[in-house]
């Protein structure tokens, strides 16, 4: 299992930290500290379209209208921190961490 978020993000900790009390053993994508590589972006944004870029984000905010309007690759290649937390994959992807993700790695409902 992969584990694509951040450190300091509240509700991937939250997500890791259930995750692990379920007894799966992710492997942490940190990805403002470790990038995410080509495959894995491509692979996002085939999997979740409309859901890969978080244009809730503070970093959202504050890019301009045109670099808005880049590729999305481009944008996660250039501004990691625009992806909707957490990334999960085991042989499925998920995004974010709704009480269906929750029920789906966990076996529950929110926390």
């Amino acid at each position: 299992m992969r584990f694509f978020g951040l450190k300091s993000c509240d509700t991937c900790r939250k997500a890791l930290k259930a995750l692990v009390a379920a007894g799966h053993a992710p492997e942490v994508i940190d990805v403002r500290g470790d990038g995410i590589s080509a495959a894995d972006i491509e692979m996002i944004i085939k999997t979740f379209p409309d859901k890969a870029i978080n244009r809730a984000s503070t970093t959202w905010r504050a890019l301009t209208d045109d670099e808005k309007a880049r590729d999305p690759a481009a944008l996660l290649a250039a501004h990691p921190t625009l992806l909707k937390r957490p990334v999960i994959e085991d042989r499925v992807w998920t995004v974010g961490w709704g009480a269906d993700v929750q029920a789906q790695w966990c076996g529950q409902g929110p926390n």
